[in-house]
Formats: structure tokens, C-alpha cells, sequence
């Protein structure tokens, strides 16, 4: 029997597939019949998804009821749009903003999946500091209720080619969209040793800021494995207490501190808080991930701000952290902070 288009499948090392492209099962799980709850009931996150977080504790803040807009800012995987898309029906409405080009067209066919939906889709791809005109062009200037997931993606940490993760060699990119501003290599070999040196402290609070940008600025690496190397070259010059004590921590904090910088999170950020008070209805109500501390700051700020002056009813008096069964089932969630507002 002659087969026609037939690809052999991908060949790998040992028992277990270790390269992201390896992973076929994972990454088309439908077709091969792969029960990812089983990846995950080991502390791990199935490959090319991603796992929301604070799930319960989002739906008992935006209390999503039918007939209701929800906008969800960063639509990422779906993960918490999808779950609150199911309150929404009959005849709500799901405006799905996203900047990754990549990731987005496979989410939005994701939901138009979802059977028996009869809500309203509306997808974007934009950086949330446009959210403001995009809903205004759609026809839902105000809307019922605000996500927005600050956090990576682990889909983009997954794939070794957008250059987000230090375990992997790739090319230094680090932009959300690949075709938006300039890369992370790019970005270092315009920067003079002072500047990355407050990019470092202001991003991401790195305490050896002046020493990491004088390495990195000296050699002007071009990947996520030299940029790496780096950081472990000017690590051993410390104590073996510091060294063992921080371990990793400086190499995901400068990452960190580029990929705000290449992406102008902190101002898009500061955009989008500011315009959420004009885009929710009276009554309305956001809540926001952060996983790190320049980022949770700015919206605790914001919310009190507004809370101050009268414009929202009610904020968090503190930040939700996940539960520890949570934690424990998904490490990625550790550092999430979660906050909300009511208008």
C-alpha cells in the first residue's frame, strides 16, 4: 500500500523528547491523543500551552454574568478567557487583545472552537496601550469588566526561537512581536554603559547593575547563550556565598530588564491604567496579574489613585497571591500578584 504525504515522525535521544520540537505530541495534542492533565498533575506545563492563573479567585472579582463585555487585555493562551467566556452566555461579548502575532491566530481559533457559544468574539492584535481606541472602533467604548495577565506566556518561554528563556540557545530577541521596535541585541549595542546600567536597576532592581552592564556592554552579545555565559563569567567573580545564595536570579532579572525594554512594557503599562476608569461601565471591574515588583507597583498606585479621587468604589487593601496548592501544581505561578478595582 502506497502512502501519500507521509512524514516521518521526529526522531529523538533516550525515552523522553528534550528539544521543543521533539515534543510532537505536545505540541498537537488533539492528534495525538495526549492527556495533559497527566503533565500537569506533575508540577509541569504541557508544551505550547499555557496554565491561568488565580482562576477562582478572578471569577469571584469580575463575577462575569450573561449579557456582560469582558475585555481580556492580554489574551495570551485563552486560559482565562475561556473560563469566564462560559458566564457570559447567552449573548455576552469577548474582546481579545494580544500583541504576539505568532501565538494570537492559534488562540482565536481556539475559542471559535468552543461549542455552543453564542457570545460576541472581537480580536485584536495590538499592545494594550492602544485598548482604549481599538474598543472605541468596535463599538464597546465601556465595557463590564478589565483582565490582563502581565506575565510571559509559557508558550513563549517554550519556544527556543523567540528567545525569551536562557536555557535554550537562540537569537537575543525578546519582543513579543517579532516585527515591532528592535531587538534585545540590537537595543544593547545602542546603549552605553550608563544607561544599561539604569535599565538594569529600574527593570528589574538588580543590585550588581554596574558590573553585569560593563560585561555586557564590552562584549555586545548577539544570543541568549552568550548573553548567558556572560552573566556567569562576571558571577564568579563574587563570593561563593553570593554566588551560591543568587544562582540564576541575576541572569532572569537582566532578561527581564531587556524584555521590558524592548517591549516599553512599564509605559504601555502606565497607558493602559490610566484609560481603564474611561473604559469600564459604572460598576465595572478589573483585575490584574503581576509577576514582579515594578509592575505590581504601578498598579497599586494607580488603583489608589483613582480610589482617592472618588473614581473607584472599591480596591484591593493588598494583593491576592495564588494558593499554595497552586503553587505547588504550577511553579510558574509564584510570583503572581493579583489586585482589582470596582468602579
Amino acid at each position: 500500500m502506497e502512502l501519500k504525504n507521509h512524514k516521518r515522525r521526529i526522531r529523538y535521544k533516550g525515552k523522553n523528547p528534550k528539544k521543543f520540537h521533539e515534543k510532537y505530541k505536545e505540541l498537537d495534542p488533539e492528534k495525538y491523543k495526549l492527556d495533559q492533565e497527566k503533565i500537569k498533575l506533575r508540577g509541569a506545563t504541557p508544551v505550547g500551552t499555557h496554565r491561568p492563573i488565580c482562576v477562582e479567585e478572578i471569577l469571584k472579582i469580575l463575577n462575569p454574568r450573561p449579557n456582560e463585555t469582558l475585555l481580556d487585555a492580554t489574551l495570551g493562551y485563552g486560559g482565562h478567557s475561556c473560563v469566564l467566556l462560559e458566564r457570559l452566555q447567552p449573548n455576552g461579548c469577548l474582546i481579545g487583545l494580544d500583541q504576539d502575532s505568532i501565538e494570537q491566530p492559534k488562540t482565536i481559533q481556539r475559542i471559535k472552537k468552543i461549542e455552543s457559544n453564542t457570545c460576541q468574539l472581537i480580536f485584536g492584535n495590538i499592545n494594550f496601550s492602544s485598548t482604549k481606541k481599538f474598543i472605541e472602533q468596535a463599538g464597546h467604548p465601556k465595557v463590564d469588566m478589565i483582565i490582563a495577565d502581565l506575565g510571559i506566556s509559557s508558550m513563549q518561554l517554550d519556544d527556543p526561537q523567540r528567545g525569551f528563556s536562557y536555557k535554550v540557545d537562540a537569537p537575543l530577541d525578546l519582543r513579543m512581536n517579532p516585527v515591532v521596535g528592535i531587538s534585545a541585541a540590537e537595543l544593547i549595542k545602542k546603549m552605553t554603559y550608563d544607561d544599561l546600567t539604569q535599565l538594569f536597576i529600574d527593570n528589574s532592581d538588580e543590585p550588581r547593575a554596574k558590573v553585569f552592564a560593563k560585561a555586557i556592554v564590552d562584549n555586545k552579545p548577539n544570543t541568549t547563550t552568550e548573553l548567558t555565559s556572560i552573566i556567569r563569567a562576571v558571577q564568579k567573580n563574587f563570593s561563593k556565598n553570593v554566588q551560591e545564595k543568587e544562582g540564576n536570579l541575576p541572569i532572569r532579572r537582566i532578561f527581564q530588564a531587556l524584555r521590558i525594554a524592548v517591549n516599553n512594557e512599564f509605559e504601555s503599562l502606565d497607558q493602559l491604567l490610566t484609560d481603564i476608569p474611561m473604559m469600564l461601565k459604572p460598576g465595572g471591574r478589573v483585575a490584574i496579574l503581576s509577576f514582579h515588583s515594578g509592575e505590581d507597583r504601578r498598579v497599586k498606585k494607580s488603583f489608589q489613585y483613582f480610589f482617592r479621587q472618588n473614581v473607584y468604589s472599591s480596591v484591593a487593601e493588598d494583593f491576592i497571591r495564588p494558593s499554595f496548592e497552586e503553587q505547588k501544581s504550577n511553579p510558574r505561578s509564584k510570583s503572581a500578584k493579583l489586585r482589582w478595582a470596582v468602579l
